[in-house]
């Protein structure tokens, strides 16, 4: 029931008078927080450590191939280094590429490759008088961007429990030659926590797009980033159902070590079929000879195998998870019975999907803002920044310290009170 839906106009301005001495406390003490972004917190890359004594100036730096990896080569990757991310990725070192850093420069890298000179042989996107992405929204801010920056039309997919509604998507692919990718963050799901269900995952792998070109852009940076690893969530192998499916060349697959070992110094992978990988090195041989080969020795010297990265990520867990526990208490009791916010509950990945009243969203990030907390813009899980019910907030809970990250919550919440109560006065 919705305690505050039930007050009279008199309880409720005597609600607000509470809330205001709060909220006017919290100001007074000239608070610097930051819960905006899914950043790992110091304790988390100090774990990572460890990985920098594996190589010295008198270390061999040699990879198991016998390539010198201070001088040119391995444009692909080096053997070990692509091992491992097949490993974390599931899937065969022959499709995978390894990169640098982060897999958002991958996306990019390819969405501009599609724009300039086409995917395999098809009309280069940019000489098409439409191109359309499919956005699950909620969804991933930086994913908009890409997108939004080349002047990509985005038309909106609800998310449902169990990932994007494929009623939708199936009707757009396969039917409408002008939509060309969809973006996927098919477990954890940034910012709701979804986690994609066999048969949507399925769906996915057995679309018959009216375009040849068509792409799924299956960004999959939480798979490894459990919160409980008594209780790991798992979704099929997208690669191997599509090539079952007749589908070889629809998906491209992401992943990366950003949020297990160094963010933004780390190693980036591309999982795809053979086809998309002779395709995409096309262009790569003239953009680079190839990526940072000692950081790959590194990772693959540091981590060997898939079962170190589950040693290493339980630590990362042990940090993370009281937090989450945290945000979830402090909701709880501040707005649980209150009608004035729902939540999800994640299992994994950095984020907590928070939606207001219809029309508050906004308002309530302009009033944290006044009190010391940076949260992510409003409208920002939407593409365009366009929240067409200005409701959806997106929580970080990751870099702030506990005590940091319980008044950051206290504030939100209070925030969330005020801004609800002006809305049943008016």
């Amino acid at each position: 029931m919705n305690i505050y839906e039930g007050m009279t106009k008199e309880e409720l301005k005597a609600e607000k008078v509470r809330q205001e001495a709060r909220y006017k406390a919290y100001q007074a003490q000239d608070l610097k927080l930051d819960i905006s972004r899914g950043k790992p917190s110091k304790e988390q890359l100090d774990l990572s450590m460890p990985m920098l004594d594996t190589l010295q100036s008198d270390s061999d730096y040699f990879s198991e191939n016998g390539l010198d990896t201070r001088n040119y080569g391995a444009l692909t990757g080096l053997p070990e280094a692509k091992r491992l991310m097949a490993d974390v990725m599931e899937t065969y070192p022959e499709n995978v590429i390894i990169f640098c850093d982060s897999s958002l420069n991958i996306m990019y890298d390819l969405v501009s490759k599609a724009y300039t000179h086409g995917i395999m042989g098809e009309t280069p996107w940019c000489r098409l008088p439409v191109v359309r992405f499919l956005c699950p929204v909620p969804g991933y801010d930086r994913h908009f961007a890409i997108t939004e920056y080349f002047g990509i039309e985005m038309i909106n997919i609800p998310m449902l429990e169990d990932g994007p509604d494929m009623d939708l998507v199936e009707q757009y692919v396969n039917h409408d030659p002008t939509v060309k990718g969809i973006w996927c963050n098919p477990k954890y799901s940034n910012p709701t926590g979804t986690v994609y269900s066999d048969e949507v995952v399925r769906r996915f792998a057995n679309l018959h797009p009216a375009a040849k070109d068509f792409r799924i852009f299956w960004d999959n940076a939480y798979n490894v980033h459990h919160l409980d690893f008594n209780k790991i969530n798992t979704i099929p192998e997208i690669l191997e159902l599509s090539e079952k499916a007749g589908n070889p060349d629809i998906v491209y697959k992401f992943g990366s070590f950003s949020k297990i070992t160094f963010s933004g110094s780390s190693i980036a992978a591309l999982a795809t079929s053979l086809g998309n990988i002779a395709d995409v090195t096309s262009q790569m041989k003239i953009q680079t000879i190839g990526h940072n080969k000692i950081n790959q020795l590194q990772h693959a010297r540091f981590f060997k195998d898939a079962g170190a990265v589950r040693r290493h990520m339980e630590k990362h867990a042990a940090i993370l998870k009281p937090k989450f526990d945290l945000l979830e208490e402090t909701l709880t009791r501040e707005l649980g019975g209150t009608g004035l916010g729902n939540w999800t509950h994640p299992e994994g990945g950095y984020f907590v999907s928070f939606n207001t009243l219809e029309g508050c969203a906004k308002a309530v990030i302009a009033k944290v803002k006044e009190a010391g907390v940076t949260m992510t813009e409003a409208g920002a899980t939407f593409p365009y920044h366009l929240d067409p019910k200005d409701e959806n907030i997106r929580i970080a809970p990751s870099f702030a310290t506990r005590e940091e990250l319980r008044t950051a919550l206290e504030i939100f919440t209070v925030a969330v009170k005020l801004v609800s109560i002006d809305k049943y006065l008016s």
